[in-house]
């Protein structure tokens, strides 16, 4: 089965005889696939009313388990932005009723962000929703492959990793 990327490495390939295009042939794929994938995430959660940022918060809150909260800092940590944006993010989750915010009983100063049951009912079809998509595009590939591929793109994304 032949693709655009087929395509376009034979042009290079006629061009630019001199470079191994091998990561060409892999990475443009993932490319195409990355796009693909952004597409199937922004339709999922936008068909729940929120958008990409918000599902990111919602999901790190969910993953939390019950009782579905954490720091300020936590979130920071596990959605990769500033504190400032982190505020502001909180901020207009609260205003939609989809997070409250509660005193942190082993920190009289601090605060802890909880999913309300709205914003755990939003998260949750909009991940079912996204995991279905995603479903989807694996639908070609026999179990077994897809194993590997989850394997061998860890061990690709193995030197970017911050958990090591």
């Amino acid at each position: 089965m032949r693709d655009e990327v087929d395509e376009l490495v034979e042009a290079w390939a006629r061009e630019r005889g001199d470079l191994d295009l091998g990561p060409v042939e892999v990475f443009s794929r993932i490319s195409r696939l990355a796009r693909h994938l952004d597409l199937a995430r922004r339709a999922a959660f936008s068909t729940h009313g929120i958008e990409a940022w918000e599902f990111d918060v919602l999901a790190a809150l969910r993953r939390a388990g019950t009782p579905y909260e954490l720091s300020p800092g936590r979130l920071l940590r596990e959605t990769l932005v500033t504190s400032g944006t982190m505020t502001n993010r909180v901020d207009r989750l609260a205003a939609r009723g989809l997070v409250e915010r509660h005193p942190d009983p082993a920190d009289r100063r601090g605060v802890l962000v909880r999913l309300t049951p709205e914003g755990k009912r939003t998260v949750d079809a909009a991940f079912t929703e996204l995991v279905d998509a995603e479903r989807g595009f694996l639908a070609d590939l026999p179990d077994d492959d897809r194993g590997r591929l989850a394997d061998l793109l860890r061990t690709l994304l193995g030197p970017f990793s911050s958990r090591g």
